[in-house]
């Protein structure tokens, strides 16, 4: 998890993120991928909640604050507002689209809105991850 303020995490990305969750307790309990044993149920067993992309998106929305609030380059790089011309193809998805849809219902600049307030972004990011969101 080294870094991971920094990825962009795709649906793609967050199911293969859960299986290597899924793939780690079933190896620290010590089951065996040919036992029909489904997740929920490995879940209930370890008497635990997949936690590893709510991890990282809590890191990425602490990161994001920290970013924002000192407005210098990375600021900038964050928020898209940089001269050039955009390449060709499909948009690459941005972290500030992810923070978004994790962080509950609102939009890009509401976020950058509450990001300049510390104690607010800290309760809003300890309320959207304490309900598992």
């Amino acid at each position: 998890m080294y870094g991971c303020e920094a990825w962009t995490i795709s649906k793609q990305i967050q199911n293969k993120l859960e299986a290597t969750e899924m793939w780690f307790l079933r190896r620290m309990f010590r089951i065996p991928w040919t036992a029909k044993k489904t997740n929920e149920r490995v879940l209930n067993e370890a008497n635990k909640r997949r936690s590893l992309v709510r991890t990282i998106r809590k890191r990425q929305a602490t990161f994001l604050g920290h970013v924002m609030r000192r407005g210098k380059l990375e600021h900038l790089v964050t928020t898209g507002k940089f001269e050039g011309k955009r390449s060709r193809g499909r948009q690459r998805e941005k972290i500030m689209d992810g923070l978004a849809t994790s962080l509950g219902p609102g939009k890009v600049s509401d976020i950058l809105a509450a990001v300049k307030d510390r104690d607010l972004w800290r309760d809003l990011i300890a309320n959207a991850y304490k309900q598992g969101t």
